[in-house]
Parts: C-alpha cells; sequence; structure tokens
C-alpha cells in the first residue's frame, strides 16, 4: 500500500517563502509531538527553536525551560563525575557517587547565585530560583540522611 503524500528530499528549500511556510508547520508538528509526548508518558519536555531570522520559539513541560535546563546540567556533570571516577578508580557505589556529586553541585550553584548578588538585589524571578534550588538540596540532604540512617539500622 503506497501513501498518497510522497516523501520528502531532504535538502534545502530554495524558495524563501516556501522555506518559512514548511518550517512553521514543521515548527507547530515538533511543538504538537513534544506536548503529547509530555502528556501522554509524563515526561518532562524542554524544546528550543531558533527560526532562520532568529526568533527564539520555545515549549516546556515543566514551569521553565531553565528549571529543565539545570536539571540536564546536574545530570551530565554527575554522569560525566561517574564515568571519571569509575574509570579512574574501578567500580564503586555509584549512587554516593551521584548523589555526593548532585549534592556539590547544587550547594555550589546556591553558593554563586549568593555570593554574585545580594538577595536583597534579586527580582522575583531570581528569589524564585533560588528558592527551588535551595528546596532541591533540601530534599536531597533529607534523602541524603534518611540513606545514611538505613545504612546504619542495617549494619545493626
Amino acid at each position: 500500500m503506497t501513501s498518497k503524500r510522497g516523501s520528502v528530499q531532504l535538502r534545502r528549500i530554495e524558495d524563501k517563502t516556501s522555506r518559512q511556510v514548511r518550517f512553521s508547520k514543521r515548527r507547530s508538528g515538533l511543538f504538537k509531538k513534544a506536548f503529547e509526548l509530555a502528556t501522554l508518558c509524563d515526561a518532562e519536555v524542554a524544546l528550543l527553536v531558533f527560526s532562520p531570522a532568529g526568533k527564539l520559539y520555545e515549549y516546556s513541560s515543566s514551569s521553565s525551560i531553565e528549571e529543565t535546563y539545570t536539571r540536564y546540567k546536574q545530570f551530565t556533570l554527575v554522569e560525566k563525575d561517574a564515568n571519571n571516577k569509575n574509570a579512574n578508580e574501578g567500580t564503586h557505589d555509584i549512587q554516593n557517587n551521584c548523589e555526593d556529586t548532585s549534592n556539590s553541585n547544587i550547594l555550589n550553584e546556591i553558593s554563586d547565585r549568593c555570593t554574585n548578588r545580594n538577595i536583597d538585589q534579586m527580582d522575583d524571578i531570581e528569589l524564585d530560583k533560588l528558592r527551588d534550588i535551595l528546596v532541591e538540596a533540601l530534599r536531597q540532604t533529607e534523602t541524603r540522611k534518611v540513606s545514611l540512617m538505613e545504612r546504619a539500622v542495617g549494619m545493626n
């Protein structure tokens, strides 16, 4: 069975108007798919698209793209650090290494934000970001404490 639609050749569209129309339609479809993925699968999705003219289009399934990007940065740093430690020291308890690195990254970010700016000078957006980081640091600290307590009880 053949499709009514022909396959699209992947090459640059020379006609500027046709290119803009195709960009607009494809962008809409991409954002629709991102929304569907987030809704149907409960995935955290962030999408940035710059048009040929330089205009930014963005979508985030969470409260902000910055929040997802911060999570991405923490994840990549944790992964990189875990890979380096494994290569240099052999196998360790990866979960502990990841927790320690993640906590260090969050604490460093809190320190940077508070050192570089006085809290009295922060606007509401910066204060919201700082609060989110502090809440995450507290969550990770509580998780780590529970983990340590569970290990201590398991050893007795």
